[in-house]
């Protein structure tokens, strides 16, 4: 009895012991690597402006730029995946707020308007503002000279905000603009006489052969942060600020920032063909994207516009009033509405994530089928009414007197004005661009907001466009011919 009585109390205080430590142990503070765990492992989609060089760019095909490599690297750090949805600055913020994207990352100022939208992470660069006018401008040396002149700068951007203030003082016009590339090229143009734009921004275009030149010191400005929508993806913010301190103490954050910003590599000055050559292969994928989109969305449109065109000529009151609703609905709003509405309205009210491809062909689709509708309703209009009594008094059914008498002559009749609108919905194509849809257009704007060869890259773009268009209407002509001898 005396020898089992301090065992039972050894094994009494080791027991205690042992819960005591796993209490500790559970209520230690997390560490780094805790932390880690609620986004390793898991993938999000980042919002982004790819022609906000030297921060997001597209270079020799992929995603680069200041940003782009703090988030990589980040990323690399803290274990999670991402991918990059490339929008203009406007639409990533819309696609944040919508849950079409978990986060966005885009030179973007941390300012307290923002804050009542988005939380932020601990701020990852310092900016500031400068003027810039033409190289060969000797008249415009500062804000003195800029009375009753207009001057352009980014939407939503700092650089805005603070030509605005300044306007009120020295009395010029501020004109808002959506990317670095056309701001340069309105001032280069003469259509404005400066441009203000942060200052890394303006330093790389310069270093890149925009054509600009510094004409003002720099305005101390605001803070870029990356931001997820207020209260959501809590864990993915963390992560960012954790990484964020671990490149800073390492040495990598400085590094990244030399990259881009110490001694920026210079553009080429390549002729034309070269601009042509190096941009061949984005612009081919993007017009492969272009006609892949036009050509599903005419098809649905096609569709569309059949059935609604017998519903206009229809004898029953709501057959007709439902169609002619779909085409005042469809013909009496921009289409740029509707992209915005399936892409980011959608998935807001219905807490689904949209797919960027459906909501751009449903875009043209119903722009193109309202169209059709009454292209296929003036074609059956068009037909001599004597053709369906003709076609009766031979003993012909409704069903029978327009499938083998009525519609053939409508569908000849119509031909022509159906090819125009395949024509218009492939050029309507190119407004997709607004949602991140990486069409022709895209491509371009990809391209020349890094090389800064705008007009080169839209003279390209506009030789392309008709050589296809060209192609497709001598097709669709031929087959015309053939089929409606």
């Amino acid at each position: 009895m005396h020898l089992t009585q301090p065992r039972r109390g050894l094994r009494a205080l080791v027991a205690g012991s042992l819960a005591a430590f796993l209490l500790l142990v559970g209520a230690a503070p997390a560490t780094a690597a805790d932390e880690q765990n609620g986004v390793e492992g898991k993938s999000f989609i980042i919002a982004t402006d790819t022609t906000f060089a030297p921060f997001e760019m597209f270079k020799g095909g992929e995603v680069a730029g200041i940003d782009m490599d703090l988030l990589k690297a980040i990323a690399e750090s803290q274990g999670f995946e991402f991918e990059v949805q490339s929008l203009g600055f406007q639409a990533a913020l819309s696609a944040v707020t919508s849950g079409q994207a978990d986060g966005v990352i885009a030179g973007m100022s941390i300012t307290d308007e923002r804050k009542e939208i988005f939380d932020f992470s601990d701020p990852y660069f310092d900016s500031g503002v400068q003027m810039a006018v033409a190289a060969s401008d000797d008249e415009i040396a500062g804000y003195d000279d800029l009375e009753g002149e207009t001057v352009v700068a980014k939407s939503g951007s700092e650089g805005l905000a603070e030509a605005q203030k300044l306007s009120e003082e020295y009395g010029f016009t501020v004109k808002a603009l959506d990317q670095s590339a056309t701001m340069y090229e309105s001032v280069k143009n003469g259509s404005a006489v400066a441009v203000f734009d942060d200052y890394p921004v303006l330093a790389y275009g310069i270093a890149q052969g925009n054509g600009l030149k510094v004409v003002t010191d720099k305005i101390p400005g605001g803070q870029y942060g990356f931001a997820v929508a207020k209260g959501e993806n809590q864990d993915l913010l963390e992560a960012f600020n954790t990484g964020l301190a671990e490149l800073k103490e390492s040495g990598e954050y400085d590094r990244i920032l030399d990259t881009y910003l110490a001694d920026p590599e210079s553009a080429s000055n390549g002729t034309f063909l070269d601009v042509v050559a190096d941009s061949m292969p984005a612009l081919m994928k993007g017009l492969w994207n272009t006609l892949r989109i036009t050509i599903v969305a005419f098809i649905i449109a096609m569709v569309l516009g059949i059935a609604f065109g017998f519903m206009k000529i229809s004898t029953s009151r709501i057959l007709r009033g439902i169609a002619s609703v779909y085409v005042a609905v469809f013909r009496g709003t921009p289409v740029l509405v509707w992209a915005f509405l399936f892409y980011f309205g959608l998935p807001q009210l219905t807490g689904v994530k949209g797919d960027i491809f459906w909501a751009g062909a449903a875009t043209l689709a119903l722009n193109a089928g309202a169209y059709l509708t009454e292209i296929i309703r003036g074609g059956l209009r068009a037909v001599d009414p004597g053709q369906m009594e003709a076609a009766r008094s031979l003993g012909l059914g409704w069903g029978k007197s327009m499938q083998r008498v009525i519609v053939p002559q409508a569908v000849k009749i119509s031909t022509p004005a159906m090819i125009n609108q395949f024509v218009i919905t492939l050029k309507d194509s190119s407004l997709l661009l607004t949602i991140g849809f990486a069409e022709l257009l895209y491509q371009a704007q990809q391209i020349y907001s890094v090389n800064f060869r705008t007009t080169e890259m839209l003279i390209i773009v506009g030789i392309m466009y008709f050589i296809v268009i060209t192609i497709l209407t001598w097709i669709a002509n031929t087959i015309d011919k053939k089929v409606n001898k």
